[in-house]
């Protein structure tokens, strides 16, 4: 039996490489995409310069300019950085049948087996990095390993534009030396309770009884353990490579560039936040029974106030009609908002039972919104919407759970019903 050969492609500062490749003065330079450096917002890729001085990824834009001012900053292109992600996406299944997007920017790649036909891994891994750099004009770092875990690593080490093949039987060995928060899932929170208790080193939490771990953090500890060995534990790992789990929720949400108590700014934001959720609801074919509002104001102050369907929708009109009336009941005027989101959770894959009449009028709807979804795919997130968004003032962010993210949702060309 052959052992498990997993890849992990992840694109090298994919949204500063694609704005070099239209414009080819930036290289070399300390770029920042994510917005200006004077918004509210966050760092959603740093090229390698502007990393030299501690910019990184999720890092507010403010504390970026402070860190490095002589950076270009971008405010991002959603659009552009999806096209491309299509791009890599092609490459990879014209590579392998079993492939899964897992960001706009990473895929993994289940080549178990496939020896005879691409070679050794390396070697696989070779001829996979050149045909990106190829194809897209691209650079990218690869992971081989056993696990999407090992592989997952190993790209983040190789970076950038390399590649790493962890053999198999030397996990072990690999992961000994690293720092628990190489570990994915593994945020500061969590080194912070390892670390009280004496751990540093991915070898100190493999020595440890996953016993002992449960009991210290949960079933986060117990899938700790596994990973510390190189195992695919928990649900950061759950599944085979092409199997996607139903979402359990939907969401988007923004933060005003200035805390605002214009009440057509804030009618516009809600429908524009919700005309994205009800994309991506369409996008994975799924359909939400409660409806949940998120309202922060300037003191940070934060309500959510949620209702539930008596049936369960996709549409972006019903979606509307129930946010905007949580907001009036909800929202105090005398306060400035910095914070609108929509949510839209109790998820399904099909659609309650409406009343005849109301079946031909969602129906209508749903084919209307479905054309829109087909037009943003083609031409962008602004080409079309609802009238009611006109006028919110509000950019995709760059750094945001895009729509349309390759290979999720099935082909947009066809009917979603």
């Amino acid at each position: 039996m052959h052992p498990r050969t997993i890849f992990h492609l992840d694109m090298d500062a994919f949204f500063v490489s694609v704005e070099e490749l239209d414009d080819p003065s930036l290289k070399g330079k300390p770029v920042v995409v994510g917005g200006r450096p004077n918004e509210r917002g966050v760092v959603s890729a740093a090229s390698y310069a502007a990393r030299k001085f501690g910019v990184h990824s999720a890092m507010p834009l403010r504390r970026a300019y402070q860190l490095c001012p002589q950076a270009i900053f971008i405010p991002g292109r959603p659009e552009r950085y999806r096209h491309y992600s299509q791009r890599v996406y092609e490459v990879l299944g014209d590579f392998s049948p079993q492939v899964e997007m897992v960001s706009i920017d990473e895929a993994y790649l289940d080549l178990t087996g496939s020896k005879r036909l691409l070679g050794p891994p390396l070697a696989a891994a070779g001829r996979l990095h050149d045909l990106v750099k190829t194809r897209t004009n691209l650079p990218c770092s690869i992971g081989v390993g056993t696990s999407r875990l090992i592989a997952k690593i190993s790209s983040d080490l190789a970076k950038p534009n390399g590649i790493l093949w962890v053999q198999p039987g030397s996990e072990a060995a690999f992961l000994a030396p690293l720092d628990v928060g190489r570990i994915p899932g593994v945020g500061k929170v969590t080194q912070k309770g390892l670390r009280d208790f004496g751990i540093q080193r991915i070898e100190q939490l493999a020595d440890l009884e996953p016993q002992f771990l449960e009991e210290k953090l949960g079933k986060m500890g117990l899938a700790l353990a596994g990973k510390a060995r190189g195992l695919d534990s928990g649900a950061w790992f759950e599944g085979a490579i092409g199997d996607h789990e139903q979402a359990k929720s939907v969401s988007h949400e923004t933060t005003f560039g200035k805390d605002t108590r214009d009440a057509k700014l804030l009618d516009a934001t809600l429908a524009k936040l919700t005309q994205l959720v009800g994309r991506r609801l369409r996008e994975y074919r799924l359909y939400g029974n409660t409806i949940q509002l998120k309202l922060r104001y300037s003191d940070f102050s934060t309500i959510t106030r949620a209702r539930t369907l008596e049936e369960a929708t996709q549409l972006d009109t019903v979606i509307l009609d129930n946010v905007r009336e949580l907001f009036r009941r909800n929202w105090d005027t005398s306060r400035a908002v910095r914070l609108l989101g929509v949510h839209v959770g109790q998820l399904q894959q099909i659609e309650g039972q409406l009343p005849l009449i109301e079946m031909v009028r969602h129906k209508k709807w749903s084919r209307a919104l479905q054309a829109a979804d087909r037009l943003r795919d083609r031409f962008g997130e602004q080409a079309v919407g609802l009238a009611a968004a006109m006028g919110h003032g509000r950019r995709e962010r760059v750094h945001e759970n895009p729509a349309s993210l390759p290979g999720r949702g099935g082909d947009s060309s066809e009917p979603r019903e």
